[in-house]
């Protein structure tokens, strides 16, 4: 009888559901967020969803065939090259041309997936290895943010150049500048943000861009700027059963409560912690990066660990870093930790504990 039992990389799934059946749930889950991008970027969503699904499916197969895979094809069909190349599209700027965005999906497959012998070998998310290599590669093209198609002149303006003007900063931009000011010796005067209410410092002009950045009218990569389609698609992959709520729940109460202390401490210097929540691509990590199967830890305190130190991570280095987003960072630093975790954090054994 043992010789029918195989031993295989993660995803180890409880039930009686297949990988593609998993990466078929998160592709629908994302289709909020694609289709939150297509109204308010247009042809540059289509454009750039595209190129990395394309990208990052061809890359797959030329890795298998380089790999003498006896069906180069065969590792395609689980769709979790498609759910790469989406996720890596929906973290970028809309503007990005599309070449970037397919040299992006060839590192985040070919580096960050089959250079470790593929899905479920790998110990990094694909996706935010290829983000952080154009962030390194391209940074002019990683941080140039375009305005919605929705933005129109009433709107309040996030910079000073004319409402017609084709880029902005986004929150998270503003509030660095915020904590830049703080942090300046010089006595100068801070950058004021203009809006319809008059001239505001810059954490009070993102504090009051809430409505903003839950619907999506504001700066940001492709699909993190409306949360609403962030928070449908999550919660399907909730009632799913595709993913389990502790990972979301640990990253959520972590960033809310490190930036509280912030908050709190400084109300004029630092951005409250709906405004963390809901600012740049934390939802889109809570719900799609995070809570990957392969890279995040088996068991549920190990989660919680995880799902901690992500959010703790990233506050950190959106308040102190020069970045002022921290995600990508912080879900690849807490990947190399997975390991560690899971060595901490055993499993019981079916008719015992684990030894001490």
């Amino acid at each position: 009888m043992l010789s029918n039992i195989s031993v295989s990389h993660s995803p180890h799934i409880s039930e009686m559901r297949s990988t593609r059946g998993v990466m078929i749930d998160v592709i629908i889950g994302l289709l909020p967020a694609v289709a939150a991008a297509g109204f308010y970027f247009h042809r540059y969503a289509l454009v750039l969803v595209a190129s990395c699904v394309i990208a990052s499916v061809v890359t797959e197969f030329v890795c298998n065939l380089i790999r003498s895979k006896p069906d180069p094809l065969n590792s395609l069909g689980d769709f979790s090259a498609v759910v790469t190349g989406v996720i890596l599209a929906l973290s970028l700027p809309p503007a990005i041309p599309w070449w970037a965005a397919v040299i992006g999906s060839f590192f985040a497959i070919a580096i960050g997936k089959m250079v470790f012998g593929g899905l479920g070998a790998n110990i990094f998310n694909p996706a935010m290895v290829g983000r952080t290599f154009l962030t390194a590669g391209f940074g002019m093209l990683m941080t140039t943010w375009t305005v919605p198609s929705t933005i129109d002149s009433s709107m309040p303006q996030m910079s000073a150049r004319m409402p017609d003007a084709v880029t902005q900063a986004t929150p998270l931009a503003w509030s660095k500048q915020a904590v830049k000011s703080k942090q300046a010796e010089d006595g100068s005067k801070p950058l004021l943000a203009k809006s319809q209410t008059g001239e505001l410092s810059p954490a009070a002009f993102v504090n009051s861009q809430m409505k903003s950045l839950f619907t999506g009218s504001t700066g940001g990569c492709l699909g993190e700027t409306s949360k609403a389609a962030l928070l449908l698609g999550g919660i399907y992959l909730l009632v799913r059963k595709t993913i389990t709520w502790h990972i979301p729940a640990a990253v959520v109460i972590s960033t809310f409560v490190c930036s509280g202390i912030g908050f709190v401490a400084d109300k004029s210097s630092y951005i409250s912690p709906f405004a963390h929540l809901a600012a740049g691509g934390l939802l889109l990590c809570v719900f799609f990066i995070a809570t990957d199967p392969v890279t995040a830890p088996l068991t549920k305190r190990g989660m919680w660990i995880f799902g901690a130190g992500i959010g703790a991570m990233t506050v950190v280095i959106r308040i102190f870093g020069e970045y002022p987003e921290g995600v990508m960072y912080a879900v690849l630093l807490m990947n190399s930790v997975t390991p560690l975790i899971d060595r901490f954090c055993k499993r019981i054994p079916a008719g015992g504990r684990p030894n001490v």
